[in-house]
């Protein structure tokens, strides 16, 4: 179990600088920075040494105000939200990152444990979440996925009159813009180029999310919701389709 005082001991690759509550911890040779915005300090801490001791360059925060200015002030490669915390939450600090059309991958950290509060969270626009207390090793394995997630790959894939532009992380139908989010995006392209093949439930979270969330899930289901309601809003035909029992399948 992952205690708020664990440290992992003193790092020693890092050095840190500290000011009215920022941490900025930096790791030769890595890109990737992580965002922590947190307001209980032992446990911004502790995710501050966890995730240093691993190697990531590191921004801690203690409230939303302070993670939007680190959002738009630095190249983040990924953020930790918790879902309560003082003048913005997570939700709203979400909310305004995909306003702004960032990408960046969010995962929220919330004691909230009701499906709805969890699917207000993928609303918002949330990669993935994290239920409170939650062991070291499991949030470090979303971290992983989260930002292998992060890269672009080139080229161009299509189905019927959609188009994905991989580069450009863009995906449109007969020419408009289907304002995608990271995940839709990544989860539009995972069918489309396997298009006639049916994909279980099992394998979408394996690729898209880095693990199975497990049988009683509705993650994929909210998410291929939202897919289908952005491909037919303007009266197209349907190409995401559910094969009961086995999984989904993108076709004409």
């Amino acid at each position: 179990m992952w205690w708020p005082g664990w440290g992992g001991g003193t790092d020693w690759r890092a050095k840190t600088a500290c000011a009215s509550g920022r941490v900025v911890a930096t790791v030769p040779g890595m890109t990737s920075t992580i965002l922590i915005a947190e307001d209980d300090r032992s446990v911004r801490e502790s995710l501050n040494r966890i995730l240093r001791f691993e190697g990531y360059e590191t921004i801690a925060v203690e409230d939303g105000e302070a993670a939007v200015a680190a959002l738009e002030n630095g190249e983040i490669g990924l953020a930790l939200l918790d879902w309560m915390m003082p003048k913005l939450d997570g939700l709203a600090v979400c909310r305004w990152l995909r306003r702004n059309n960032a990408d960046t991958p969010v995962l929220m950290l919330t004691a909230k444990s009701e499906t709805s509060e969890r699917v207000a969270g993928l609303d918002a626009g949330a990669d993935d979440y994290l239920i409170k207390p939650y062991e070291s090793d499991e949030l470090l394995a979303r971290v992983r996925a989260l930002l292998r997630r992060g890269g672009k790959s080139g080229g161009q894939s299509g189905l019927d009159d959609l188009t994905l532009d991989e580069s450009g992380r863009r995906a449109e139908r007969s020419g408009v813009d289907l304002n995608l989010t990271k995940i839709e995006f990544d989860l539009l392209l995972a069918l489309v180029k396997r298009s006639g093949t049916v994909i279980t439930p099992s394998e979408l979270y394996e690729q898209i999310w880095g693990y199975d969330f497990g049988p009683n899930s509705k993650n994929l289901a909210v998410y291929i919701g939202y897919l289908r309601r952005k491909t037919e809003e303007h009266g197209g035909r349907r190409l995401i389709h559910t094969v009961r029992g086995v999984g989904y399948v993108a076709r004409v």
